[in-house]
């Protein structure tokens, strides 16, 4: 592992969030596609021959994957909200759920756990 610790800046950057919903839109659409049956013959002669009603499975598979891909991108960004500024430039060296408490005293067995009873 290396000894370079990155932070949340270049976590969090604002192209990689942007690939994350195109991800998440693409990955809706296909299976979209294959769900309703995009791939088979029966449903493409139906639509070449004009016989097929409503949506055909490409126009929904495409509306889909752009709603995936708006929902996905607002949830990222609504999320990157609730980071403080100040932290951007903080390097990332121990886990963000961490208790405060446990930093201080490593050596014990339950660091990280809480002690509720």
């Amino acid at each position: 592992m290396s000894d370079e610790k990155p932070t949340r800046r270049d976590i969090l950057r604002p192209l990689h969030l942007l690939g994350i919903a195109l991800g998440c839109g693409v990955f809706a659409a296909v299976v979209t596609l294959v769900s309703t049956g995009a791939f088979t013959l029966r449903v493409n002669q139906a639509i070449a021959n004009g016989t097929y009603e409503g949506l055909t499975p490409l126009a929904l598979g495409l509306v889909v994957g752009g709603g995936a891909f708006i929902v996905t991108l607002l949830i990222l960004a609504m999320l990157m909200l609730a980071v403080d500024p100040s932290d951007v430039t903080k390097t990332v060296d121990r886990p963000v759920l961490y208790d405060d408490e446990a930093k201080d005293r490593p050596d014990s067995d339950d660091a990280g756990r809480s002690t509720t009873s």
